[in-house]
């Protein structure tokens, strides 16, 4: 590698809590790449050892892959290069061939990014608490020397794919060969789901299922010429829903651009909330893990999910553990309890059977599954995961979010209310009728409502007094 004379690399406006995300050629650049691959291999003494380096489709990640794989070889290390993947693509190597690795994609963000997501053997996270943080330090000083120190043995480079592996383990995961038929609608945002869908629900590498797939936008594509891979915006699910309409489908799926999450679409292009999957998928994992011996299977749910989640896996003899948002906190307490499913307010589904992390696929598989096995409709089954009423996530643009808070605190402090700070503020009614929680973003002068009710007027009521008080 060659470094600008005097120019001073300081890395940390890409590294973020749990990965590495940038511009291309601005903030993370094939040099760049390169370094961070090097000090991949120091920080977690792999010299000798094997990595796995894959990407998403964006145009600059076979580069990037091949830098990493540079820098990883030259500290020592032996790369199998996995090529095209999805994020839960990455995850499964990492697990069931027990290396550490590394895949190129900025998930969700816009065509001009890309960035890393890392993971330990068995798809252990690596974060800025378990890691990130050394490899930017170790990468910065050999981007600001200018020098990979060469290892004794330089490692080897060889190309591994891990797609009918990793299809062929899903399915014994869940099977679906008994299912009724079904037609199913699968917008996979010009990303990796593109790849993904025809291998594991289709009959490209295995076995024809029961099922009649519409594709939508699978030429894998990163610069995302029909709508953002970023299911999660309301817009980006509408061609996927009048789809679902214009062809009688049962079901409709929608994967973001690296295929870790997934949203379902019903038979009336309704969405079906994150939470009511998560009630769906536990009452499965529930039974599951009771029918082989497990007397109370842990489920790990976020405190944005509906509180009908906790109501519904204790009705079923689970034990529900309510965790703070994000990745790194689900698998830790995933892994501290046991847990055998976790799932989030954003549509991220965390499997023990998955080495703790998440997939859009497994959770996909399990709503087909949930549908395939009775007669009626997805509006009329999701129904039953979905008895109160919610706002949706309202960010307000605020720079005093203490103070924003502080307002609401004074406001319902005379009410029959509990209020707890496990990740912002969450507040409750004693009776059971609502809750919302406030979290302030860490990166942004956000600052993020979710409330719940148990009907429309209530939710509403609630959602704009908090509003009012907010935006005051």
């Amino acid at each position: 590698m060659t470094s600008e004379q005097n120019k001073t690399f300081d890395l940390s406006a890409s590294f973020k809590a749990y990965d590495v995300r940038g511009i291309v050629g601005e903030s993370i650049t094939a040099e760049i790449v390169e370094a961070v691959g090097a000090a991949f291999i120091d920080v977690l003494g792999l010299e000798g050892g094997t990595v796995l380096v894959g990407g998403d489709m964006r145009p600059s990640s076979p580069e990037f892959s091949q830098a990493f794989a540079n820098g990883a070889a030259t500290r020592g290390a032996n790369v199998r290069l996995l090529d095209l993947i999805s994020t839960d693509e990455l995850y499964y190597a990492c697990g069931a061939l027990n290396a550490a690795g590394a895949t190129f994609t900025a998930s969700h963000n816009p065509a001009e990014y890309n960035g890393i997501k890392m993971a330990k053997a068995g798809a252990q996270p690596i974060s800025s608490e378990s890691g990130l943080k050394e490899i930017q330090a170790l990468a910065e000083e050999y981007l600001n020397t200018g020098v990979i120190p060469a290892a004794e043995t330089r490692g080897e480079i060889s190309v591994h794919d891990v797609l009918k592996d990793y299809s062929e383990y899903l399915r014994q995961l869940v099977d679906l060969s008994g299912s009724r038929p079904l037609k199913i609608v699968v917008d996979a945002g010009n990303g990796m789901a593109g790849l993904t869908t025809p291998a594991v629900l289709g009959d490209k590498l295995l076995p024809a299922l029961p099922f009649d797939i519409v594709p939508l936008y699978f030429e894998l594509d990163g610069s995302f010429p029909n709508h953002p891979a970023n299911p999660l915006e309301p817009e980006n699910l509408r061609d996927l829903q009048a789809a679902v309409v214009k062809h009688g489908a049962d079901i409709g799926l929608a994967f973001d651009g690296d295929a870790d999450r997934c949203f379902v679409i019903d038979e009336k292009g309704k969405p079906v909330s994150p939470s009511a999957i998560t009630g769906m998928v536990a009452r499965r994992e529930i039974a599951r893990a009771q029918a082989a011996g497990e007397e109370t299977p842990v489920i790990i749910h976020n405190l944005l999910t509906s509180k009908a989640v906790p109501e519904l896996v204790a009705k079923d003899g689970g034990r529900a553990v309510r965790t703070r948002v994000g990745h790194s906190f689900i698998k830790a307490v995933m892994a501290e309890e046991g847990a055998v499913f976790g799932g989030e307010h954003s549509a991220h589904f965390y499997f023990r059977d998955f080495w703790n992390a998440d997939t859009g696929m497994l959770a996909a598989m399990h709503v087909l599954a949930a549908l395939g096995e009775q007669d009626g409709p997805l509006s009329e089954l999701g129904r039953q995961y979905e008895p109160y009423v919610s706002s949706g996530e309202i960010n307000s643009e605020i720079e005093d979010k203490a103070g924003a808070v502080e307002r609401v605190r004074v406001d319902f402090e005379s009410e029959d209310v509990d209020i707890d700070h496990m990740d912002g503020s969450t507040f409750t009614a004693k009776d059971g009728s609502w809750w919302f929680n406030l979290r302030p973003s860490n990166t942004e002068p956000f600052l993020r409502l979710n409330a719940e009710a148990k009907d429309q007027p209530t939710m509403e009521k609630i959602r704009d007094r908090v509003l009012a008080l907010v935006r005051a």
